[in-house]
């Protein structure tokens, strides 16, 4: 049982590390715990040692196991690859939605929210390595995707997301966060009021303090190392 608290209490230990090296807050981070492929009984478990925000990936893992901790207050982030088939699902059960990418999914959360839920929190994914495999916007048309969104209702656009090429060039991780953070601040000089950036994971969640994440999302350093074999929903 003290498995996934003594983790998350390492993680939390080097947010405020992180944080403190940066001359930041720690209070001005906060740890999304990626619980995707780990059952409910995971999830409990953090709460427990204080966690409140999930992350998912899998739309319909994910609900499932929203239902089974529906009597804990807990806020539940989606983070991975949506498609237009699910977007009724995802804005009808999730609080944020980091991994918007293009308008027409916007407009499908935005119509699908329900109307006795506050407004959907949205991040838009960029992707500032350019990587193919990657989802994401393309650094030059995010400012449109942005307008766009900020005029959408039952939407409130929040800031950005990225997933920079995975490496372990700590000055390169930098650079990477540092673009997501440029891009971000150059929005802002065009009046959009963003004030979040979810950048950063467990191998790299330093790196994306230093530049400014107020978002870091962290799964195998509390949870542990996923099974690989798992069946990924279509």
């Amino acid at each position: 049982m003290t498995t996934i608290i003594s983790a998350l209490q390492a993680v939390k230990q080097r947010i405020e590390s992180a944080a403190l090296r940066a001359g930041r807050a720690p209070q001005d981070i906060r740890l999304l715990a990626v619980s995707k492929t780990f059952p409910a009984e995971a999830v409990r478990e953090a709460f427990s040692a204080g966690q409140s925000a999930f992350g998912e990936s899998y739309v319909q893992e994910a609900v499932g196991k929203i239902a089974a901790l529906a009597d804990l207050p807990l806020e539940w982030h989606f983070i991975g690859p949506l498609q237009s088939n699910k977007t009724r699902l995802v804005a009808g059960h999730f609080d944020w939605v980091h991994s918007v990418d293009r308008a027409k999914i916007a407009g499908r959360l935005s119509s699908a929210r329900p109307a006795h839920l506050p407004p959907l929190q949205v991040c838009l994914e960029v992707n500032v390595s350019g990587e193919a495999s990657k989802g994401g916007v393309a650094p030059q048309e995010l400012e449109a995707l942005a307008a766009h969104v900020s005029t959408l209702p039952r939407l409130q656009l929040r800031g950005l997301m990225a997933i920079p090429a995975a490496t372990d060039d700590a000055a390169l991780q930098r650079r990477q966060f540092r673009a997501v953070r440029e891009l971000l601040e150059k929005l802002n000089r065009k009046n959009f009021r963003l004030d979040t950036l979810s950048m950063g994971m467990s191998n790299d969640l330093e790196a994306a303090i230093a530049e400014g994440a107020t978002i870091v999302r962290v799964g195998s350093a509390i949870f542990g190392a996923r099974n690989s074999h798992l069946k990924i929903e279509p």
